[in-house]
């Protein structure tokens, strides 16, 4: 038997060690400790971080808005006004925590407006074009 103090989290417990040798590792036992832990004192907590300001809210979508799907940046428009595009073509990049989205027209339509260019930041709902 050995006798050892362990300290955890600045609580000093005495407790009694069997090293076992090689036979009797399959049936380990412990030993009785000297002095049970005390229970942990509260502790205060943290003041909480003041909350984040609400992003400010997207454009109303018109009929025909294609919307952002998410907050970033635009990488490309891969349509011009008067191009006609077909239900799932696509439309739009756009790159957030450096992943690239692609961004498809909802429906067939023609390009009528695009309110966004490369390089733009855009939040979620905002509209990117208009199809008519």
């Amino acid at each position: 038997m050995k006798h050892l103090r362990i300290t955890i989290e600045g609580k000093a417990y005495e407790v009694d060690v069997e090293i076992l040798g090689e036979e009797n590792e399959a049936a380990p036992r412990s030993a009785p400790a000297r002095s049970r832990p005390a229970a942990a004192s509260p502790v205060a907590a943290a003041p909480a971080a003041p909350a984040a300001a609400p992003a400010p809210a997207a454009a109303a979508a018109a009929p025909g808005d294609v919307p952002s799907p998410l907050s970033g940046k635009v990488v490309s428009v891969d349509v011009k006004i008067g191009d006609t595009v077909a239900a799932g073509d696509q439309v739009v990049t756009l790159e957030a925590m450096k992943m690239n989205t692609i961004v498809s027209a909802p429906s067939a339509g023609t390009v009528s407006a695009i309110h966004v260019d490369a390089g733009q930041s855009v939040d979620e709902g905002s509209p990117l074009l208009t199809l008519s």
